[in-house]
């Protein structure tokens, strides 16, 4: 028989124990917030059994007070002097759609119209280093195609029947723009552009953009190549959890190891020299897409992507936008996997509880002002029969922020229990008698 069991968890300056019904609340407001665990985004977003007996105590760092200078202050206090820290108001953004995500967990911080079809120009080119990173070698050379000599717009120059590295290629789709090289990586995985164009719309549909057309590997205008500011997003977040593309969108200067001749090239995202954190990702812009620009800042292990399109002011909206995610939101980890979260009883075994433990540390980013609410679920079967091993899984953890489910894990027993057999039963019976 199993039961679900329901934990309202709270920030508390002290510990508290978790009884079957307790309830711990989160700051002087509702309680907290949550998204997609610790789990690498995955198009859904995202990316244990037994009733506790008596869980033990389980802590959650709290929120810190609001501090100017040395000194606390009151809500009340500061709006006297003009100053509301953490609900600074939203940045004004000259973009026909903009949005800004916590990489991580996918969660939205800031949107306009985020899910309005746009051309997006050369920022196409994220999906197409992502797929190339993920179908072929960086150390495989590259025969240039002829379709790829003379493409219009931003160019690598490349030149009929040069050789370079898919990793010089890869550089400078991304730090020059290049349209060509674009067009000879499509040819070198797919072996055609509109095979290519295929790759990129069904690893699209993969990571959840519903509203996402490529026909393009770079971007140039065609009335069926089209993304949303979100969509567009969500596949950078994805492709900044590749530790190689984040190396080379976060790269400064290249200088291109093969070809025809060495290629010095510069990255034309100032946000990698201008932005305190700026790690990525990538320009863009047509007479019919206009300016737009995808962006990328870390700090403190909190990683914001956004994107603007149509923008009168790309880098200055990427910036204000930047800026006022990080005062927003700061990264917790909630649900911590070394702390016990519950207790299973153990039937037919000399070992008659074992504590439980969640799978993985669940975090996610939570409003410094303390207005999300975060509530704990956990599905444990009432008791076990023995024998029970380490690792295994007795149920599961969900956690809810604002009554949504943004991250779930296993629940696991760390330790083993084994099952009683004949002769502990007959020792038993035995020394039963003799007492």
């Amino acid at each position: 028989m199993k039961r679900i069991m329901g934990i309202t968890l709270a920030l508390m300056l002290s510990l508290v124990p978790i009884t079957e019904t307790a309830s711990l609340a989160f700051s002087d407001e509702p309680a907290l917030g949550i998204l997609k665990g610790s789990q690498p985004l995955e198009p859904a977003l995202l990316s244990g059994q037994g009733r506790p007996a008596r869980p033990p105590a389980h802590t959650l760092r709290p929120i810190a007070p609001v501090v100017i200078g040395a000194q606390q202050q009151s809500a009340e206090n500061l709006e006297k002097v003009g100053i509301l820290l953490f609900r600074k108001a939203e940045p004004t953004v000259p973009s026909q759609a903009a949005v800004l995500l916590e990489a991580t967990t996918g969660r939205v911080l800031y949107e306009k119209d985020a899910h309005a079809r746009r051309p997006m120009a050369s920022t196409t080119k994220v999906m197409t280093c992502y797929l190339a990173l993920e179908y072929g070698n960086l150390d495989a050379m590259v025969k240039i195609p002829d379709a790829a000599i003379g493409v219009e717009g931003s160019s690598m120059y490349l030149r009929a029947g040069e050789t370079l590295s898919l990793r010089d290629l890869l550089y400078g789709l991304m730090l020059l723009s290049g349209n060509d090289a674009a067009v000879a990586i499509a040819i070198h995985i797919a072996g055609s552009v509109p095979d290519f164009a295929a790759l990129m719309n069904e690893r699209a549909r993969g990571l959840g953009c519903q509203n996402t057309n490529f026909v393009t590997p770079n971007g140039l205008p065609d009335p069926n190549h089209y993304t949303t500011a979100y969509d567009l997003a969500l596949i950078c977040a994805t492709a900044m959890q590749d530790a190689r593309f984040a190396q080379i969108v976060g790269t400064q200067y290249y200088q291109t190891q093969t070809g025809a001749y060495a290629r010095k090239l510069k990255n034309k995202n100032k946000i990698l020299w201008e932005y305190e954190g700026g790690n990525g990702i990538k320009t863009g812009f047509t007479k019919a897409a206009g300016k737009c620009l995808t962006f990328a800042a870390k700090r403190d292990n909190l990683q914001l992507v956004g994107a603007v399109l149509a923008s009168s002011d790309t880098w200055g909206s990427a910036k204000d936008l930047l800026s006022f995610g990080f005062n927003q939101v700061e990264l917790q980890t909630l649900v911590d996997f070394s702390d016990p979260v519950a207790t299973l009883t153990v039937l037919g075994s000399e070992t008659t509880e074992l504590p439980v433990y969640a799978g993985r540390r669940l975090f996610y980013p939570i409003k410094k002002d303390g207005s999300d609410t975060v509530r704990v679920d956990m599905q444990l079967a009432s008791s076990v029969l023995a024998p029970v091993t380490a690792g295994q899984t007795v149920g599961q953890i969900y956690l809810f922020v604002n009554e949504t489910v943004v991250a779930q894990t296993e629940l696991i027993t760390h330790e083993s229990a084994g099952r009683l057999d004949f002769q502990y039963y007959l020792e038993r019976l035995i020394e039963g008698w003799i007492s």
